[in-house]
């Protein structure tokens, strides 16, 4: 049985690393992508080789710029010899709210977190269909492309337009026998208490206890974690999952089922649905 190939953006930390590790586990060759940590992708490269010993292929891209994600895909293709899933995972989290929103942030979030999520969908699509490879695509969106929050207008509104996208393509793709679907997180940690403790600039932003308070406040009473995110894609890629397409998975634990805000203070009270007290104009 011919070993199977898929591709992961953004997969030197976080959940994009994660995907890595279960795809790598099912068996899959992998390519991943990184932006600006060569060190962290170079040792998820030589852990997942040596862990499940598939192969693996690691290349730097600046998403956002034009042209990187066609470059990209063509590279980690030839590189694999084939595709049989492409996993649309880079991006970044930005919140600014409408007062203080910016043409460079704008366009910035729409070339990485949609535009670039939708050229590489192209691409991917192309090279299936006319190899006739009844293959997956999936995408990393967010549960804020469901429920809107303060300051996410950008973030939040891209997401939910990638979960709209999604059903037209997957009719598009639907008489080649490629699906296509999301996978939308909720609060997933991302770092852990030794990462944060050891770098003095995330400390600032995020406390070490931060993921344990506001997973106490989830229905699942924990946050999540990649490997959460990582399963639903393995599952969505098999054929367990043959009759699914078009479809947004949410992985949230059930939080956002409540409607809660996300923020608390040091109290532990909520603050509201504001990140910041209105503005005095």
């Amino acid at each position: 049985m011919e070993t199977k190939k898929a591709i992961i953006t953004g997969a030197s930390r976080g959940i994009g690393k994660g995907i890595a590790f279960s795809l790598a586990a099912a068996g899959y060759d992998v390519a991943i992508s990184y932006h600006s940590k060569a060190e962290e992708a170079v040792a998820v490269q030589k852990e997942i080789e040596r862990k499940y010993g598939v192969r693996c292929f690691v290349f730097c891209a600046k998403l956002e710029d034009p042209g990187a994600g066609v470059k990209l895909f063509e590279e980690a293709v030839q590189k694999l010899g084939g595709l049989d899933l492409m996993v649309n995972n880079a991006g970044v989290t930005v919140f600014e709210n409408i007062f203080d929103m910016t043409e460079e942030t704008l366009d910035f979030l729409i070339s990485l977190d949609f535009k670039n999520y939708l050229l590489m969908t192209r691409e991917a699509a192309r090279y299936m269909a006319k190899r006739r490879i009844k293959g997956n695509i999936i995408n990393i969106t967010s549960s804020r492309g469901e429920r809107a929050y303060p300051g996410d207008a950008i973030y939040g509104g891209l997401k939910a337009g990638l979960n709209r996208a999604i059903q037209s393509i997957a009719l598009d793709m639907a008489p080649y026998g490629i699906r296509i679907n999301n996978v939308a997180p909720g609060a997933i940690c991302i770092r852990t208490k030794e990462e944060i403790e050891n770098d003095p600039e995330l400390n600032k932003k995020v406390p070490m206890d931060f993921w344990d308070k506001l997973g106490n406040r989830i229905p699942m009473q924990r946050s999540g974690t990649p490997a959460d995110i990582a399963e639903a894609v393995v599952w969505l890629a098999s054929e367990k999952a043959s009759y699914i397409t078009g479809t947004t998975l949410r992985v949230d634990g059930g939080l956002i089922l409540p409607g809660m805000p996300e923020l608390i203070d040091e109290t532990g009270a909520d603050k509201g649905w504001g990140y910041t007290q209105p503005k005095d104009f």
